[in-house]
């Protein structure tokens, strides 16, 4: 049963990528590279116009992480982090999807602004799933099911240690984690969607 349900998931996220398809490619990785220059001019200087993250935390490197709440606001949904998703009564039985993106990654911000906001898929997510969003590359620390995620300073740019183990090493982006209703991991699905 639960295998059909993921497989219908899926076949209803390839629908929304097919019909996305329709727009004009070049015009929306244009959007995108626009995008990922602007957010990482914002890593350069966090206090510029266009940066609705005030807030500035120590992680335990010392080096200062934007929380970017505009990631949590994605389509008109509200997502929640993986620190939350971890701490969440979840009475009503749902499952978790977690969206793993990065700031640089312009596949990732199409999917947001094209994939997420698609009001069928919409319905559906918000119906079955509680979902989170979770930057691979955050720099504070996570606490999920009882053990804390460290940044550590792996390839370019790092990588917090719980991208590592919930995406099995498989460092694509974006890609779409989903755990049971317990928060053990059921399978994951990188590429844009």
């Amino acid at each position: 049963m639960m295998k059909h349900v993921f497989h219908f998931i899926l076949l209803s996220i390839a629908l929304v990528f097919l019909i996305s398809c329709q727009s004009n490619t070049e015009q929306t990785i244009a959007h995108a590279n626009e995008r990922t220059n602007q957010s990482n001019e914002q890593k350069k200087h966090p206090a510029a116009p266009g940066n609705k993250s005030g807030n500035v935390h120590k992680s335990v490197d010392g080096r200062t992480n934007q929380i970017v709440t505009a990631h949590l606001d994605v389509g008109g949904m509200s997502w929640l982090t993986m620190d939350q998703a971890s701490e969440l009564e979840n009475k009503e039985g749902k499952k978790f999807l977690v969206d793993v993106y990065t700031d640089w990654c312009g596949w990732c911000k199409v999917m947001d602004k094209k994939t997420f906001s698609d009001p069928a898929l919409k319905k559906y997510l918000l119906e079955r799933f509680h979902l989170v969003k979770f930057n691979a590359e955050q720099t504070d620390l996570i606490r999920f099911k009882d053990k804390t995620y460290e940044w550590a300073p792996v390839g370019k740019n790092g990588i917090n240690m719980l991208a590592t183990e919930i995406m099995g090493n498989q460092m694509s982006y974006p890609t779409l984690v989903y755990f049971d209703e317990n928060l053990n991991k059921i399978t994951s699905s990188p590429g844009y969607k």
